[in-house]
């Protein structure tokens, strides 16, 4: 009987543990509200170029990393560089910045090298304007 007893037990433990909740994507908490402290000098710049973003239409589909985008999130879509990694991008036009994760590609339009989530691009103040010059620097040297 203490056997049975002991074995249910496992049993339900092994169910709940089952059931329990699971991360579906990463999500951007570990830098949402991050403090840059860091200056120009000590980042690698990796280009300058025009930024646009992107919203409505793509959000909760799936990206070219497999994560389901979340325009609420602070990701960014690139051509080339690998996914995951963290860039510092800063508007030129009024200095604001702010930490994107790259977890989707974009077409190679001329002149643009960085799509936005718009939670980024209202970050760095360019939703009015719909593009802006940016630098781009990569985070972790």
């Amino acid at each position: 009987m203490k056997e049975l007893k002991i074995t249910f037990f496992i049993l339900l433990i092994l169910f709940f543990t089952a059931c329990s909740a699971s991360k579906r994507f990463t999500l951007d908490k570990d830098y949402k509200n991050y403090e840059f402290n860091t200056s120009e000098e000590e980042l690698e710049f990796v280009e300058q170029g025009i930024a646009s973003y992107y919203a409505d239409e793509y959000h909760g589909k799936k990206t070219a990393s497999g994560e389901i985008y979340n325009m609420n999130d602070l990701t960014a879509a690139h051509p080339s560089l690998p996914f995951g990694i963290k860039l510092l991008i800063k508007n030129l036009k009024n200095k604001k910045t702010v930490i994107v994760r790259i977890n989707d590609r974009m077409p190679d339009f001329k002149g643009r090298v960085i799509d936005l989530s718009l939670a980024a691009a209202k970050k760095i103040d360019m939703i009015s304007d719909g593009t802006v010059e940016v630098k781009i620097y990569k985070l972790g040297k």
